[in-house]
């Protein structure tokens, strides 16, 4: 029996209000945190993540109280991610009601509280987020510092950003993938910059490159706009997990029907 895909909700919170944007910028109110997270369990989503996207750029703590309301409303396993620094951090959040946490600044910047939570809490719990951008480059000749593939458009690595695609950190991203996962990230969430709300579809090369040389769950990010967009993730991408934030939020593609569309096209869905 194959293992069922996951559809997630992205609610990307700032000051308790989800927002919007494209490419990181752009920001648009999308409604209360805490009932959007209830409306999604109530349609059929599988998990739903959580991300304070200017915690880590504003230097401070996730809003627990938001954490403990959404796990009052929420009976899906969450994620939530922004502004974890320490195991003291995530062990708050973890204890609010979340069922697993996302790094992504901290673990890049101190690669060692992906081993020591993973170790406390257990890799399971543990998602390392990678948001990732396209280098484009002349030649196809891999480096010790970069992973170079054939995209559409030539050859490109992909850079490592942080606090929020803001900072350029001149990592390559599957490189960081494997060193997450090997120091006990059970998931990875991969978020394409270039591609992230402009509903025109996944980065399919990033999440392929990934899904081929990691052996832990592959949760794509960025650019949904239909549910076509969610299967071509599955098929082409391999993706073990569609994140989609703008097509749910406002109401374009309710999840029954993304789920309805993917079982149609033979992906194994939780109906």
């Amino acid at each position: 029996m194959p293992l069922t895909k996951r559809i997630i909700p992205c609610l990307d919170v700032t000051e308790g209000r989800v927002v919007k944007g494209t490419r990181f910028i752009n920001l648009k109110d999308a409604g209360d945190a805490v009932e959007l997270g209830a409306f999604y369990d109530e349609q059929g989503a599988d998990e739903l993540v959580f991300l304070d996207i200017t915690a880590s750029s504003d230097k401070r703590k996730i809003l627990i109280e938001l954490v403990e309301r959404t796990g009052e409303q929420v009976f899906i396993p969450y994620t939530v991610g922004g502004g974890l620094r320490t195991v003291e951090d995530i062990k708050e959040i973890l204890r609010a009601g979340a069922d697993k946490i996302s790094l992504n600044t901290a673990a890049v910047q101190n690669p060692e509280i992906i081993s020591e939570s993973s170790k406390i809490f257990g890799a399971q719990c543990i998602v390392t987020a990678i948001d990732a951008k396209r280098i484009y480059v002349d030649t196809p000749e891999a480096t010790k510092e970069n992973i170079v593939t054939k995209v559409e458009e030539g050859y490109c690595w992909w850079e490592v950003y942080i606090h929020g695609g803001r900072t350029p950190t001149g990592k390559d991203a599957i490189l960081w993938g494997e060193q997450a996962t090997k120091l006990g990230s059970g998931e990875i969430l991969l978020t394409s910059m270039d591609c992230d709300g402009t509903k025109r579809g996944y980065d399919i090369e990033l999440t392929r490159a990934f899904s081929e040389r990691l052996d832990v769950p592959i949760i794509a990010s960025g650019g949904a706009g239909n549910p076509q967009h969610i299967i071509e993730v599955f098929k082409l991408g391999k993706a073990d997990a569609a994140l989609a934030a703008s097509i749910f939020h406002y109401d374009e593609y309710p999840i029954k029907e993304v789920k309805q569309e993917s079982q149609k096209a033979g992906i194994p869905m939780r109906l």
